[in-house]
């Protein structure tokens, strides 16, 4: 890949940066201000060679989330770079609705193997376009929060949100 596109935009929750690419695809997102915290999501063999500052689709929907449009985060395109089983994984991370996540053995059952739980967690962990691909709405089976890239308090922010929506 040779050129991608990074916005931030603002949300109550903090900076939130886009990384996309020349398809307008959503390569990376998170709760960021920092180029390098983006960049450190992807693989060095999948980083653009070149980044620039500019507008994405994407950004669009964001707002759309914050203003309480939950669903408006499921038509974002994105790319992601992985196993066969992470591919299926992240799509299934887009199945979970709002306000009814899973538990990381519930995850990976509706994966079809409800004992690799710790292969669950780990399709979550490199999960890169985060909110897209919500895999914060996965937790820990004491219903805990468990781990986020983000930040566990971001993630509470969010399911707080998609529960009151």
């Amino acid at each position: 890949m040779t050129t991608a596109t990074l916005q931030f935009v603002d949300t109550p929750d903090g900076p939130f940066a886009i990384l996309a690419d020349a398809a307008d695809r959503v390569l990376v997102s998170g709760w960021t201000d920092e180029v390098d915290a983006v960049l450190d999501r992807l693989r060095p063999t999948h980083r653009p060679a070149e980044v620039v500052p500019g507008e994405t689709r994407a950004a669009a929907a964001v707002a759309a989330y914050y203003d309480g449009d939950l669903a408006a985060i499921d038509g974002v395109e994105v790319v992601q770079f992985g196993t066969p089983l992470q591919q299926r994984g992240w799509s299934a991370l887009r199945a979970i609705r709002p306000g009814a996540p899973l538990t990381y053995t519930g995850f990976a059952t509706a994966l079809g193997s409800p004992t690799a739980v710790r292969a669950a967690a780990s399709i979550c962990a490199r999960n890169a376009p985060a909110l897209f691909v919500p895999c914060h709405r996965v937790l820990r089976g004491d219903g805990t929060m468990g781990g986020f890239a983000w930040g566990v308090d971001v993630k509470r922010r969010l399911l707080e949100r998609e529960a009151a929506g």
